[in-house]
């Protein structure tokens, strides 16, 4: 990879990213109902942090230089706390299909503040890529099936999750706004530590309620593969990914997240998804390529 531009390291981050996140999907609603979210999302910070601290500590990363203005950390441990918190209290009463398609809005809307916050510019081309990939994972997350699609009605689990997809988006371009040069390791740590202190406090009753001991096997598994997988792992990819690329770049690998999930239910030893649902799947890959190839085109030499 030592050929590669920032920008292309940049889309295989994300295409890494999109990948484990599906696949927390899975896990995700075979433990919601097991442990409240508070806890859940508490534990799983708190493990990725002392996983993120021990590679910073192995790279020799840190610098006390790193850690002025610590509010950045606040700022971005609240938008990470608030997105994870509000889905897993959204997802107790919001149908998964209905969340997925909300989660789909997270790009425009990335997008929208990515303008507000760097007066970054959605180009025509990115605006087309955009599109084609909400077509795409619209068409995989309701199975190609229309009439599920018209029957789609917004609930409340569905707003509660919307608020939470508005703070993913606002993190994205934020993330490039207050970074100062801090590596992304360093940066992440510095946010999980910050995200950590603020889910304890909010949730400190449910976390002293929770019968940990107890709890069952599949929670524990879900725990560290949220921890590690979709949390320590994909917070470095996506601190890399947005400090080289425009959010709403970033934001569009979203659209591959259902194609993921097929992915992961293939693995599982689930049937295989019908052509139909392959169409949505072919024109999120079209899309991506749209995003790829722009970045992918050699500079011009200056005149």
């Amino acid at each position: 990879m030592g050929g590669l531009t920032p920008a292309l390291r940049g889309h295989i981050a994300m295409l890494l990213f999109s990948a484990l996140v599906a696949g927390s999907f899975s896990l995700g609603v075979m433990v919601a109902n097991e442990i409240a979210p508070a806890a859940l999302n508490a534990a799983r910070f708190a493990l990725a942090a002392v996983l993120i601290g021990a590679v910073a500590l192995g790279t020799r990363k840190f610098r006390a230089s790193h850690f002025r203005a610590p509010w950045r950390f606040l700022v971005l441990g609240g938008l990470f706390a608030a997105y994870f918190v509000l889905m897993f209290y959204g997802l107790k009463t919001a149908d998964p299909v209905s969340a997925s398609a909300v989660f789909t809005l997270t790009p425009v809307m990335s997008g929208v503040f990515g303008w507000i916050l760097l007066r970054q510019v959605t180009t025509p081309r990115m605006a087309l890529a955009l599109a084609i990939g909400a077509t795409g994972a619209l068409w995989v997350i309701f199975r190609a099936d229309w009439s599920a699609f018209t029957a789609f009605e917004i609930g409340q689990g569905e707003m509660i999750y919307f608020i939470g997809c508005v703070s993913h988006a606002i993190y994205t371009p934020m993330v490039r706004k207050l970074n100062r040069g801090e590596p992304a390791v360093v940066f992440t740590f510095g946010m999980l530590i910050a995200g950590g202190v603020i889910l304890t406090v909010f949730g400190w009753n449910d976390i002293r309620s929770t019968d940990w001991l107890n709890l069952p096997g599949i929670v524990w598994i879900g725990l560290f593969y949220l921890a590690i997988f979709a949390s320590a792992t994909t917070f470095v990819l996506l601190q890399y990914a947005t400090l080289h690329l425009p959010s709403a770049k970033v934001m569009a690998y979203t659209y591959l997240t259902p194609s993921w999930v097929i992915v992961w239910e293939i693995a599982l030893g689930r049937p295989v998804p019908s052509g139909l649902l392959l169409v949505g799947i072919a024109l999120t890959v079209i899309a991506l390529v749209l995003l790829l190839e722009n970045d992918a085109k050699p500079a011009r030499a200056p005149t």
